[in-house]
């Protein structure tokens, strides 16, 4: 009888294992403030010693958690990044949809990105996050076939980009309540209530929230 084979070893590639360090340093933000993680406690999460994941990240721990939120904001971003297909709203709820799935696999990291208060929290830090918020809202006036949104737009949507943040945080808060399907079809409500709201006294808007009445008669 032939001894089974065993599977050769493969040396990973720099970017092989550098993504495998953020993955496991990514895994452990999902559950526990940054500040309770340790390069230890990534090592282990990554099958690896203490001095490859210094090799990798020479700044320690800083430099893996502003790499590590880097990852997650790209995988953020890419949440608003839909098809510029069919009616706008059920646009918006299949991104919708990806961005509270983020949220609730990464549940206690998500808290302490949005919360702040970190220890490893800086300028560099910030930057990441409003980088998210920029770039969601730039999807949003793409969704709503606005090249240049005026004042009055721009406010209207960055106010519901960060009522999304809240009420993302405080759904975390209350034990995921209430389901999801239902939190997703609430903000999708209110993003259109907001902008009836700025309608009244911006024309820019008011063609907007025209149009959209338009995708509801088609």
């Amino acid at each position: 009888m032939t001894p089974a084979a065993t599977p050769a070893y493969r040396r990973l590639s720099v970017e092989e294992r550098r993504s495998q360090l953020l993955a496991a340093a990514l895994g452990l933000f999902a559950h526990r403030a940054p500040e309770d993680v340790s390069l230890d406690d990534v090592a282990e999460a990554a099958g690896v010693s203490r001095p490859l994941v210094y090799r990798y990240f020479p700044g320690g721990k800083q430099q893996l958690y502003e790499a590590a939120l880097r990852s997650a904001a790209e995988e953020l971003q890419l949440c608003f990044d839909e098809a510029r297909e069919g009616p706008l709203l059920p646009r918006l709820s299949r991104a919708l949809d990806r961005y509270l799935s983020f949220v609730d696999e990464h549940d206690t990291g998500f808290s302490a990105l949005l919360q702040g208060g970190s220890v490893v929290e800086t300028s560099r830090t910030t930057a990441i996050v409003d980088g998210v918020r920029r770039a969601a809202a730039e999807h949003i006036y793409s969704h709503l076939g606005v090249a240049e949104p005026g004042p009055r737009l721009r406010m209207t949507v960055r106010t519901w980009i960060t009522a999304v943040e809240a009420a993302s945080l405080i759904w975390l808060d209350e034990d995921k309540q209430p389901p999801v399907e239902e939190l997703r079809a609430w903000l999708v409500e209110q993003f259109v209530a907001v902008l009836t709201v700025t309608a009244a006294r911006d024309e820019q808007t008011a063609a907007v929230v025209g149009a959209l009445g338009e995708d509801g008669r088609d």
